[in-house]
């Protein structure tokens, strides 16, 4: 049976009162902690991706995109 373990990834460096050190080896029990301690950690969700990644499948349960603003030329 499958772990509900996650994990937190992003491109950026994240921020936040609740986000622990090191903590893209930080292991969360609970799905909805991690996706709020992701939330909470980017200074713009429009432009940083973040995603909360199931440890033992990979499965990306939540992920956020930068916006591509499209320039008329």
């Amino acid at each position: 049976m499958a772990s509900s373990q996650y994990r937190i990834e992003s491109s950026s460096p994240l921020r936040g009162s609740l986000l622990p050190q090191n903590s893209f080896r930080h292991i969360y029990n609970d799905r909805g902690l991690a996706v709020a301690v992701a939330i909470k950690s980017l200074a713009d969700p429009t432009r940083q991706h973040i995603r909360v990644v199931h440890v033992d499948t990979g499965e990306v349960v939540f992920q956020t995109e930068p916006i591509v603003h499209d320039h008329p030329a």
